[in-house]
């Protein structure tokens, strides 16, 4: 069977990709083992403690795509309220950067149902069936998958995460640096209101962000060196320590979800293309979640390729590619530089007066307008 392209993964970026793809007229097909589930059942079980920070740029590449989800489970971010470990404080608004958001907070089940309801009003076709070889030559690119059958196509997309099948069978070598710290997620009910309110505290090298979603709730994202003090305490104790840890700015927390932990690598592949391959998402780059910029990265990566590729004769050649990779160097490396950049300052505890240095930085920026407006917008992907 042939295709134009075949996109392996259908999380959200290996989904929107095909969506947009789709929608320019070119012939789609997805690989996807587990399609997600996307009935209303399923979507209104609790909050997704999955959760991610939607920057305005790409709420409008969703919204083009018609894959936005239901406003009622999405939460603006009107501030945002940055400290640091010894007095330190930056802080954003909206209305600095005359937007209405800086970000949306979206749950990553229900960005994913927006997406499969349009893979499945587009008639994408998907194919339940793992890959276990791939090949390419100047012309084609070849799977063959696990019941035996081959597939062809002018180029496939990788998108199947940090741990990229389509990356090692390309031969694209990756340099992973382990931050040694994992990600603890859960969502909790507040006694206060957040009034749209992003916060985050840097402290003894870990840091601890809260976003808000609708009605008194918060999700919850804490990079530590020890997830198992986090993940072992049962969902009451674990609401009285995130209160304790968020200086109570929320009173006091209600469990609203189980806790789970993820660990933290900074992955930079040598490429993002090889011949008749492109990577997208994760598969080509993972960033430390401070900053929440790791999906914004990938669908940027859409965006991108979507556009370079809109009047190409040859969807899979190697001009094309290659400028997709150079494309996408600048703002990935530009992202990864400065989250990993900010990570290490607050980690160092050799220095003695790195705590003064760092902290007085982030008031000298807080006072500094242009500066402050200059790096949200740049977030914002505006």
């Amino acid at each position: 069977m042939t295709h134009e392209i075949l996109i392996i993964g259908g999380g959200l970026v290996g989904a929107a990709a095909a969506v947009a793809l789709k929608k320019q007229g070119r012939d789609v097909a997805l690989i996807e083992i587990r399609p997600p589930q996307t009935d209303p059942d399923f979507l209104n079980q609790g909050w997704d403690a999955r959760i991610y920070a939607i920057s305005p740029a790409n709420r409008a590449l969703l919204q083009s795509l018609d894959a936005w989800p239901s406003e009622s489970r999405i939460q603006g971010v009107s501030r945002m309220d940055v400290r640091g470990d010894n007095g330190g404080q930056i802080e954003f608004s909206a209305a600095e950067t005359n937007t209405p958001f800086l970000t949306y907070i979206a749950e990553n089940r229900w960005l994913l149902a927006a997406l499969w309801q349009q893979i499945r009003a587009l008639d994408i076709p998907v194919i339940q069936e793992a890959a276990v070889s791939l090949q390419t030559d100047i012309q084609t690119a070849s799977l063959t998958l696990e019941n035996g059958e081959t597939l062809n196509a002018r180029l496939i997309i990788g998108a199947d995460g940090a741990n990229s099948w389509v990356r090692k069978q390309s031969g694209i070598q990756v340099n992973e640096t382990p931050y040694g710290q994992h990600g603890v997620v859960a969502n909790f009910h507040t006694e206060k209101d957040h009034n749209g309110t992003a916060f985050q505290w840097f402290e003894d090298g870990e840091i601890l962000a809260c976003l808000p979603l609708p009605d008194h709730k918060i999700s919850m994202v804490w990079s530590t060196f020890t997830p198992e003090k986090l993940t072992s305490l049962s969902p009451e104790a674990l609401a009285a320590e995130v209160t304790q840890k968020s200086k109570n700015v929320l009173g006091n927390l209600q469990p609203l979800s189980p806790a789970f932990a993820f660990n933290l690598i900074l992955r930079r592949p040598e490429s993002t293309s090889a011949q008749r391959i492109i990577l997208m998402g994760d598969a080509a780059h993972t960033i430390h979640p401070l900053a929440g910029q790791g999906v914004n990265l990938g669908f940027g990566d859409v965006a991108a390729f979507a556009e370079l590729s809109r009047d190409a004769a040859d969807i899979g050649a190697y001009q094309l590619l290659r400028q997709y990779t150079l494309s996408r160097l600048a703002p990935v490396r530009t992202m990864q530089t400065g989250c990993d950049g900010l990570f290490r300052l607050f980690n160092e505890k050799k220095l003695p007066a790195l705590p003064l240095i760092r902290n007085t930085g982030l008031n000298l920026v807080n006072a500094a307008p242009w500066m402050k407006n200059r790096l949200i917008r740049h977030a914002m992907g505006l």
